[in-house]
């Protein structure tokens, strides 16, 4: 809970407005990517290829808000991860045909 109230305090700092609010610990898809910061239609293509299980009721999708951020840490992890493996790479690796000849 200590991170949740530096983040807000370092955003107020910065000058930015800050807006907390409880959620329900399940929320319909497109609340959950509002909790998350993704877009709408990006969460329910995640949940439709079964990234993110979810449950259904007669009118909405509904998703646990705690394995969605875990879910979310995860991706945005593992992508952090494969930029930095693009970073460390050597451009010229395996390329050189492509290189002019001096």
């Amino acid at each position: 809970m200590f991170a949740a109230v530096q983040h807000v305090l370092d955003a107020m700092r910065a000058g930015m407005a800050v807006k907390v609010s409880p959620l329900r610990p399940e929320l319909p898809i497109d609340e959950a990517a509002d909790a998350i910061g993704m877009a709408r239609d990006d969460l329910r293509a995640y949940v439709a290829e079964g990234a993110v299980p979810f449950r259904s009721t007669d009118s909405v999708d509904w998703v646990d808000l705690a394995t969605v951020i875990a879910w979310d840490n995860d991706r945005r992890a593992a992508r952090a991860e494969g930029i930095q493996e693009l970073l460390e790479e050597d451009p010229w690796e395996d390329s050189t045909e492509d290189r002019p000849q001096a």
